[in-house]
């Protein structure tokens, strides 16, 4: 029995000698992750350009996306239709720190407040806009404490759900709509409620082909990064194609910006009855410099310059022929100035199709996405993809959330996109990882919502190289979002606040071998 008990000892200290041999391993390659970047990089197929997969990536991405850690969920077998933009309903509302919802893009939560459970009852069973939630970001000020509520969110319909013993619920939504919040308040059975107004989204703007005429340019494709275009591109990318598939309020407000762009090539005939202004102010002219002429000149032949009517006639006569002639000639000369057009580039600016078609390239060259044609032919939720996903601070996204029109969305993911290249920790602005480091885990993307079993949110943005970061306790298996992964808390190693974690697979032949997620509320604005 002896033997025995001691048998049980010495394997018990083989088996903590064997967890240390693990957590040494651990720091190493945390110390280490440089020289082994190149088989990370190779075994998750993606580049210094971009991240993607290939034969060598093992983990079922779709996994990620399907939140499983939540257990088994109920689909609610409903969809909301899409509410009319303007609408002013009430919804109950869910404040999230660190949280910025975008439509098209999923939201896991985890209920266990008794508040926010009875919102979730309320919204299953409410009858105008039922399996709907209204979510808007929350922001705890760093210097006062003071917790500020943004006034643009989204609506989210419920999709799944699962109630527990304990009365807690697993939920899953999805967002919908843009709305503004225009007040908020908690009834009586304390649930938190919002009156929101939906977002009329405006439709994307294309480059009205009658305001090139003939001179459109053989280069001036949008849909080709190379700028060729075929007889078919040209004609499938005409206005005549494009207005056959717009409903008829779409087709007036493209007809509408065709005609206010050749409203400039004529001149309207009612100018002309502008006329006598235009004669009124040649007169007006014409006598102010007769009298400064009078004022500075110095009579001629002795004469006082007063009282010599012929002189005074023949000035007027002279003057009158000068204002006709100057009349004339102006009017005339205006109705002959020849019919112009802005450069194509000064369209392209503002065309959706062009700035969305631009946006998926620079977006494929960072991440290494699969093709995103289907959604350069819809710029307004290609605009809310990128959003939801790029690697930026949460405000700044915030601010892409609250920005109206898709072409002005579009332009300042655009310009993200070029700047943005470091990741930053947002107390100390150390340097956490590069853009480039981005690496896609999830068939939502390199950057998704999750939620931990105490009901906290967090974003998190995946990486397969991470700087500067400190490994805090035990890897834990139990409610991994990554399914075949356990995670460790990370700090930053400067300043000790909670980055995110560390993901380290469980299964020998799951590949990549680790990755990193960062949390977005971490992030810096600085991105240089």
């Amino acid at each position: 029995m002896a033997d025995e008990s001691i048998s049980e000892r010495e394997r018990h200290q083989i088996e903590q000698i064997l967890e240390l041999d693990l957590e040494e391993l651990l720091v190493e390659e945390v110390d280490s992750l440089h020289d082994s970047s190149d088989d990370d990089r190779h075994a998750t197929g993606r580049g210094h350009d971009g991240a993607g997969t290939s034969s060598g990536f093992t983990f079922n991405t779709c996994l990620a996306s399907l939140h499983t850690y939540l257990g088994d969920v109920e689909d609610t077998h409903h969809r909301v239709a899409f509410l009319e933009g303007g609408a002013i309903l009430n919804l109950p509302m869910f404040y999230l720190e660190g949280v910025v919802l975008f439509p098209e893009a999923t939201l896991p939560l985890r209920v266990i407040e008794a508040n926010f459970i009875a919102a979730i009852e309320r919204a299953l069973t409410q009858v105008d806009v039922p399996f709907t939630i209204g979510v808007v970001r929350a922001h705890r000020n760093r210097d006062n404490g003071r917790t500020t509520f943004s006034t643009v969110g989204t609506t989210a319909e419920i999709r799944q759900y699962r109630r527990l013993e304990d009365g807690s619920l697993n939920v899953v939504t999805r967002g919908q709509q843009r709305f503004r919040l225009r007040r908020r308040w908690i009834d009586a059975e304390g649930v938190p409620c919002g009156e929101i107004q939906i977002i009329q989204e405006d439709l994307p703007l294309r480059t009205p082909r009658d305001a090139f005429g003939d001179r459109l340019p053989s280069n001036a494709s949008c849909a080709k990064p190379g700028g060729s275009r075929d007889d078919k591109d040209l004609e499938e990318n005409s206005d005549e194609s494009f207005e056959s598939s717009l409903s008829l309020t779409e087709r007036k407000v493209h007809q509408s910006a065709i005609v206010s762009c050749s409203g400039y090539d004529t001149i309207d005939e009612s100018a002309s009855s502008d006329d006598d202004k235009s004669e009124f102010q040649f007169q007006r002219a014409h006598h102010d410099s007769e009298s400064d002429e009078s004022l500075h000149s110095e009579p001629e032949n002795g004469d006082s310059g007063f009282g010599n009517s012929s002189m005074s006639r023949l000035h007027s006569d002279q003057g009158k022929q000068r204002i006709s002639c100057l009349r004339n000639s102006n009017i005339n000369q205006l109705r002959r100035v020849p019919r112009t057009f802005w450069p194509f580039w000064v369209y392209r600016m503002y065309d959706s199709y062009c700035l969305a078609q631009k946006a998926a390239d620079m977006w494929k060259q960072i991440v290494g996405a699969p093709s995103m044609e289907g959604l350069v032919k819809k710029p307004d939720l290609l605009s809310f993809y990128i959003a939801s996903k790029i690697p930026v601070s949460e405000s700044t996204r915030q601010e892409l959330l609250e920005i109206d029109g898709i072409s002005y969305r579009l332009r300042r993911e655009i310009e993200l996109l070029e700047s943005v290249d470091l990741i930053r920790c947002r107390n100390c602005q150390a340097v956490i990882a590069r853009r480039s480091d981005m690496l896609v885990m999830s068939s939502d993307g390199p950057l998704g919502a999750y939620v931990n079993p105490h009901g906290f949110v967090h974003e998190v943005m995946t990486l397969y190289r991470a700087f500067g970061l400190a490994l805090i306790g035990p890897a834990v298996r139990e409610y991994s979002w990554f399914p075949g992964y356990a995670w460790t808390i990370t700090n930053c190693a400067s300043c000790e606040t909670q980055m995110g974690w560390l993901f380290t697979a469980t299964n020998k032949n799951l590949k990549p071998r680790l990755f990193w997620g960062i949390r977005s509320s971490q992030v810096s604005e600085n991105t240089h």
